[in-house]
């Protein structure tokens, strides 16, 4: 068999089937010489963008588990503090997330930017502030028109925390995709990721039940998180506009 080799291998060879399989790795592993590995190291991760996603995703982490423990804090005054309260707010925000999950990951197929990923945090907030005026009408309606308050609970749930809850899920799909610029590499940017998003929502969570609960009311504190979830997208849209 003859065999035309690009530059530095120039000229023809005859080969058999045999040699020329060998020779193919001899180039695969030629060409793969010098080639640096893509991995994340601490040099990149304190890379502007990189170091922004990082934020970003502490940021949604933290902010998610708060608004899940204000939820069942909102809701205690009318359907009570019992498992099946606790568990209905817990439900919704496993189904939205998974919803979100989902979604950001459809959407981190389309030129994933920062911006782009600036604009979930931006809708998270703006559905979050509305909960400090329109949650005790809205819990009032649900709690006289449905006598169960297992069922009266969960549809409260589901109406007040739904929508920005599965807003908040698309972050860390998002996320990952923005940082994976290969294969071999995206376990560990997604173990990453991960690790920074749960730690902000441990933090999340003590510092709301800790302290936030005792010194502000719910409303404030809703309000603090809608806020924090507006910087977070001026933090996307100004690390996009600097990438």
């Amino acid at each position: 068999m003859q065999v035309r080799l690009p530059w530095p291998w120039r000229g023809r060879v005859r080969v058999g089937v045999g040699g020329a399989l060998g020779l193919n790795r001899a180039m695969r592993r030629r060409a793969g010489r010098g080639q640096p590995k893509r991995c994340l190291t601490m040099d990149a991760m304190l890379r502007p963008k990189v170091f922004a996603v990082y934020v970003l995703a502490f940021v949604g982490g933290f902010v998610i588990m708060s608004l899940e423990l204000l939820g069942g804090r909102a809701l205690a005054p009318w359907f009570g503090a019992s498992a099946h309260v606790w568990g209905s707010v817990i439900a919704v925000f496993m189904l939205a997330l998974s919803a979100g999950y989902l979604l950001g990951g459809r959407l981190s197929l389309r030129r994933p930017t920062l911006g782009k990923l600036g604009i979930a945090f931006l809708a998270g907030a703006v559905l979050i502030h509305p909960l400090t005026y329109a949650a005790e009408p809205a819990m009032a309606w649900v709690f006289d028109s449905i006598e169960d308050p297992r069922y009266g609970s969960l549809v409260t749930a589901l109406a007040l925390f739904g929508a920005p809850t599965v807003a908040l899920g698309v972050i860390s799909p998002y996320a990952v995709r923005l940082l994976v610029q290969a294969v071999e590499a995206s376990g560990q940017v997604a173990g990453a990721l991960y690790f920074v998003s749960t730690l902000g929502s441990a933090l999340g969570t003590l510092a709301t039940s800790f302290y936030l609960v005792l010194w502000f009311e719910t409303n404030a504190i809703l309000t603090g998180l809608a806020l924090a979830l507006l910087g977070g997208a001026l933090l996307a849209f100004a690390a996009d506009r600097s990438a």
